[in-house]
């Protein structure tokens, strides 16, 4: 094969190439107009539908409006307080059982036993509308969790599971803090009611002997390690004891070399103990801040609660809305009817 034939056929094989890549380009570009011209068309069409049914819509949102300014403004005020709370000892769940039933309390209008277990008032408890629990969701915690769980399994099972299967299986109950937020008409009932919702944990025998066993491993291990960081203390002493009493052998002229190099290698390894240790300790220290309880209170109920308000609450706002929809849907499949009869016409 000569050269010259070669070079054509090079030139070809380019030639063919971005061709190629040039089809490819057009048609993704006629695709993004084509999308544009899409949502655009689809615009106009919103539009029109608006300026044809202007006077219908805007009488559906009036006579919704209407309703809802009535309701608006006869309907009971209604306030709101949260209750910041940290399970220890896998307490999560049971918290949001016991939030759950004080809910079902409210809803099955159990008065007595509404006030029996908050030790309030009979109108107190008729106050009530209320109880939610979520968790405060956070990124950290499932990072954590993650480092915890690698930290404690070998290698391969490490491998085999990845951080987003384990991200997959992490359920609202992993987090670390949760929000307890009642609903009241009455908004000074709120500061009689979170240490029910604690006590109900903290009175449990089985938590109560999680914590116990916790607190005892941790002091115990508090106080092992500041055993052995004050033994660590006393061998660098004595290294430095030693380092002075050869220092003066040297200047009365000895030149006896007493493993010099190994002795710094002992310090350093003692000091990078000393460091480690007091990690340690801090890491003991606080554990035993947050695992001291069963339930650790963030943040307490508010003595006096907070009115609940927003768009998302006012009738006004919502019945409108809900007249604009409801007016629209009808017209839409009047339209969508004329258009299948004159469809069979044809």
């Amino acid at each position: 094969m000569s050269t010259n034939q070669q070079n054509k056929e090079e030139e070809v094989d380019l030639g063919s190439l971005f061709l190629i890549i040039g089809n490819g380009f057009k048609k993704l570009f006629n695709f993004i107009w084509m999308l544009i011209t899409g949502i655009f068309h689809f615009l106009i069409l919103i539009l029109l539908f608006i300026k044809g049914n202007m006077v219908k819509l805007l009488i559906a949102a009036l006579i919704g409006g209407g309703i809802g300014s009535y309701l608006e403004f006869t309907k009971e005020k209604t306030f709101g307080s949260d209750l910041l709370v940290q399970p220890n000892f896998k307490s999560t769940k049971q918290l949001y059982n016991n939030v759950n039933y004080y809910n079902d309390l409210v809803a099955q209008k159990e008065v007595d036993l509404l006030a029996g277990t908050f030790g309030i008032s009979s109108e107190e408890a008729k106050s009530i509308r209320k109880f939610t629990v979520t968790p405060i969701k956070s990124e950290n915690d499932i990072l954590e969790a993650y480092d915890e769980l690698v930290l404690s399994i070998d290698t391969l099972t490490v491998k085999s599971y990845s951080f987003n299967l384990f991200k997959r299986a992490f359920t609202d109950y992993d987090y670390k803090v949760h929000n307890v937020h009642v609903e009241s008409i009455d908004s000074k009932v709120f500061g009689n009611l979170d240490k029910a919702i604690i006590s109900s944990i903290t009175k449990n025998n089985y938590f109560n002997k999680l914590k116990n066993i916790t607190r005892e491993n941790l002091f115990r291990t508090d106080s092992l390690l500041r055993e052995n960081l004050s033994q660590i203390d006393s061998l660098r002493q004595v290294y430095m004891k030693v380092m002075l009493v050869e220092a003066k052998k040297s200047t009365t002229g000895t030149s006896i070399d007493l493993g010099g190099d190994k002795r710094t290698t002992k310090e350093l390894e003692l000091f990078q103990t000393n460091r480690i240790i007091n990690k340690d300790l801090k890491e003991v220290s606080e554990d035993i801040s947050e695992k001291s309880e069963i339930i650790n209170v963030i943040s307490n109920f508010q003595p006096v609660g907070e009115e609940i308000k927003g768009i998302g609450q006012n009738y006004i706002f919502i019945l409108a809305g809900l007249g604009i929809l409801l007016i629209s849907l009808f017209l839409l499949l009047k339209e969508l009817n004329m258009y299948l009869e004159n469809y069979k016409k044809k």
